[in-house]
């Protein structure tokens, strides 16, 4: 390569560099997206889009609480981790007492219909009974079973049917209609 070749072609490149390094996107970026909450680093740390969430919100419950509990193939017993989320939906609902709660049960698909749907039934019923020995108002809760009408995933492997063998737990303002 000679060398005016060479030349132009850095002096080219050194042209690109500065004409880049000229364009900022800050301004846009600013008004297209909230200014982030500063983080500290703790644990506790509002996820990114979050900020604002209010305390006693259905927006708290789901990211700051926890909506599911699992179950285990062929039982309604609730584990230490179950028992652990329901500690903390418990004490959340104690905080917000103007909240109602729609338990909603389901089951995987390793029995018959009427089998699911018992199981789920019972699932649900475990769920509001440990509510209600942690002091939630058993008048603000009902249970419903779904079987495995609403399942989460369709498979086969067991690792994903556990995602099927769960309780939900759903916040409402006025009970469902009957």
């Amino acid at each position: 390569m000679s060398a005016p070749t060479g030349f132009v072609r850095r002096l080219a490149a050194a042209a690109m560099l500065l004409a880049l390094a000229a364009c900022s996107t800050t301004d846009i970026a600013s008004v297209e997206e909230p200014a982030a909450a500063p983080m500290t680093g703790q644990t506790n740390d509002p996820a990114p889009g979050f900020e604002n969430v209010a305390m006693g919100s259905e927006e708290d419950f789901i990211l700051n609480v926890g909506r599911r509990i699992y179950f285990k193939q062929d039982s309604a017993t609730l584990d230490p981790v179950a028992m652990a989320t329901l500690d903390n939906q418990a004490a959340w609902l104690n905080r917000n007492p103007s909240w109602l709660l729609k338990l909603q049960g389901f089951a995987d698909d390793s029995g018959s219909a009427a089998k699911m749907e018992t199981l789920s039934q019972k699932r649900a019923d475990a769920a509001m009974a440990y509510l209600v020995s942690k002091g939630v108002d058993a008048r603000r809760m009902w249970a419903k079973g779904y079987g495995n009408d609403r399942e989460v995933r369709d498979c086969t492997e067991r690792s994903c049917k556990v995602q099927n063998r769960r309780v939900v737990t759903n916040l409402r303002t006025q009970p469902d209609a009957a």
